[in-house]
């Protein structure tokens, strides 16, 4: 079961939207909101596996929306506005819904996210542990332990690994930090994020990693300190 909301301005549409969604067997809409700050306001306190999301609406565009949102979650864009549609799915969304909206492709686009789902939840049985990132409209499988760090460039990020390419995807380092294993992953500065297991050294607000150094941001530097002075007892 998928659990989800729907952000829309129009009535209209989210009524469409709820009667769709009771007739989707596999599919829970649990909220449907008018206005998007409310919607923020309710994902700030409740887990939801996917967004039913407007791109185009007056206070906020549902890509900004998206991107404000802290928890992970899938998303669907609809909207009426076709130029859009490249937007979405560079914010790694599940599918596009172009409005008026046929109920025959608003199943196809569920069935996409459940599908989804159940990959991850696949991947997370399994003994190599990985996340899933959509970088240039594939979706990629990384593995936790070829990560060798995590560099932030606005809203882009660079994941580094291991003896491979640099992998490319639009998401924050709030994103992505939560979907890493807590225990293995810290953030040391407003631009990276590391694997504990990497570090080498720490001399001067630097941190000497296995293969490069980064700045320790003060931001960062007492929790880290604390880490790293308890790891030496």
């Amino acid at each position: 079961m998928i659990t989800c909301i729907a952000i829309d301005d129009e009535p209209l549409a989210l009524q469409l939207l709820s009667d769709y969604a009771s007739r989707t067997e596999g599919l829970n809409l649990l909220k449907t909101f008018t206005n998007p700050l409310d919607a923020l306001k309710y994902l700030k306190n409740y887990a939801v596996d996917l967004l039913l999301l407007d791109i185009h609406m007056p206070d906020i565009s549902g890509i900004n929306f998206y991107k404000a949102v802290d928890q992970y979650s899938m998303v669907i864009f609809t909207t009426a506005y076709s130029e859009y549609a490249v937007e979405g799915f560079n914010v790694q969304a599940v599918d596009y819904l172009l409005k008026p909206i046929e109920y025959d492709r608003f199943l196809v686009a569920i069935n996409k996210a459940i599908d989804f789902k159940n990959y991850l939840h696949l991947d997370a049985k399994s003994n190599e542990k990985c996340i899933h990132v959509r970088s240039e409209y594939s979706l990629i499988k990384i593995l936790i332990k070829e990560i060798e760090y995590i560099e932030s460039f606005d809203d882009f990020i660079k994941i580094h690994l291991e003896g491979k390419k640099p992998v490319i995807t639009l998401m924050s380092l709030k994103a992505i930090q939560e979907m890493l294993p807590y225990e293995q992953f810290m953030r040391i500065h407003r631009s990276y994020i590391i694997p504990l297991n990497q570090i080498h050294s720490v001399r001067n607000k630097r941190i000497l990693l296995r293969k490069i150094e980064l700045p320790l941001g003060i931001r960062y530097k007492e929790e880290f300190m604390m880490w790293f002075k308890a790891t030496k007892e």
